[in-house]
């Protein structure tokens, strides 16, 4: 006979209905220094959480399946400075779980790894890097650095989760990793000897995430109105403090593939001001960007120039993002 855990919830039940994996993320997720709390709306959070880190993972392992470390890793000071940022957060990132894990604190690295996997990679960095993954030269130093980042950012990740998604980390590092196990792994410097501490770059990123916030808001508005289908489709004009001006400006016509936009025009003021409106542009129907120069080719009517330069010419360069 099974023991209910004194709320009505029966641990066999779980492990029948979710598997163990579930149940061992239910665990970690705890607080054990109080009393443990289940019931059905938070066995469901803990599944939202899996399906979360999961996806993720799936993403990850997706867009590094073309990718030989021996062959095409690019060092981390040629890397773009989107890539060397997304590294140095995931260095950070990991320092902090790491002092946790000394202390045997795992619900911490629980709550951390979901917002991490939410907003610092679903959020931002896998955000912006599509349009790089899937419209630049597959050989490309862009495509290349990004899947650099996310070779390394594999690795760290099953090795942040493994202690509490066990099963899930073997079963990915059986079909990316270059040892038996994921347990026969130890942790080390996310991106070897490149990526460290650097607060400049941090506090710059930062800084841009939070202006990219502001402007995906006023977006949404004409979004909620019906006037654009995605960010895509608007044409931002972003008036910027002088401080804020030199930072956005340092990204060049990167800028747009930061905000996910087709355009945006960049202004020198004494405060922010965002004004967005939709592109009158044509869609180009390979990058899905709005761009005055589709059909430019009369052999190729229905894409933009960088999409021609991507496939048939030397391609576009990419610095920042």
């Amino acid at each position: 006979m099974s023991k209910s855990l004194g709320n009505g919830i029966d641990p066999q039940e779980i492990n029948k209905k979710l598997g163990a994996e579930i149940i061992r993320l239910w665990v970690a997720a705890s607080d054990y220094s109080g009393d443990i709390a289940g019931d059905e709306k938070i066995l469901a959070r803990v599944v939202d959480a899996y399906r979360r880190i999961r996806n993720t993972l799936r993403f990850l392992l997706a867009n590094v399946s073309d990718f030989d470390p021996a062959q095409d890793a690019v060092p981390f000071d040629q890397m773009l400075e989107i890539d060397r940022y997304a590294l140095t957060r995931a260095t950070e990132f990991q320092a902090e779980v790491l002092a946790h894990y000394k202390v045997y604190e795992f619900h911490p690295v629980v709550a951390k790894l979901q917002l991490y996997c939410s907003e610092d990679l679903g959020g931002f960095y896998l955000d912006v890097l599509k349009d790089r993954l899937y419209t630049t030269a597959p050989k490309s130093l862009a495509r290349r650095s990004a899947q650099t980042a996310l070779y390394h950012i594999t690795h760290a990740m099953l090795r942040w989760m493994a202690p509490f998604l066990s099963f899930t980390a073997e079963e990915a590092w059986k079909v990316f990793g270059n040892s038996d196990s994921i347990f026969l792994e130890t942790y080390g410097n996310v991106a070897g000897a490149g990526a460290g501490a650097d607060e400049g770059l941090l506090a710059k990123w930062s800084r841009i995430r939070e202006i990219r916030d502001a402007v995906n808001k006023d977006i949404e508005n004409l979004r909620a109105a019906g006037q654009v289908g995605s960010s895509l489709q608007a044409t931002v004009t972003l008036t910027a403090a002088p401080e804020d001006y030199a930072l956005l400006a340092s990204l060049g016509d990167d800028l747009r593939f930061v905000f996910i936009t087709s355009a945006i025009e960049l202004i020198a003021g004494s405060a922010m001001k965002i004004s967005t409106r939709a592109s009158s542009d044509a869609k180009c129907e390979r990058c899905w960007h709005y761009r005055s120069d589709v059909g430019h080719d009369p052999a190729h009517p229905t894409i933009c120039g960088r999409c021609t330069s991507n496939l048939l010419g030397a391609g576009e360069t990419r610095v920042h993002a």
